[in-house]
């Protein structure tokens, strides 16, 4: 398993929300943990997305951008 950063909607602000992924390929993941039911993530347990390092609070991390198929 990878940890992967998911961003939340209606935050006002960007939000984003560490889960669990697993490595498909390349820089595909697919998302193993369900989100709290009092967050919108714009992507849900079960998706597989693309992933690109970006610095968040000063941290290197793999966040989640777009749909991907496999």
């Amino acid at each position: 398993m990878t940890q992967i950063y998911v961003p939340l909607l209606d935050e006002g602000t960007d939000v984003w929300r560490p889960t669990s992924a697993e490595h498909m390929k390349d820089d595909i993941y697919r998302i193993v943990e369900e989100g709290p039911a009092d967050e919108r993530w714009k992507f849900s347990r079960g998706q597989c997305v693309r992933c690109r390092y970006q610095d968040l609070s000063g941290s290197r991390c793999l966040v989640a951008y777009e749909n991907a198929t496999i």
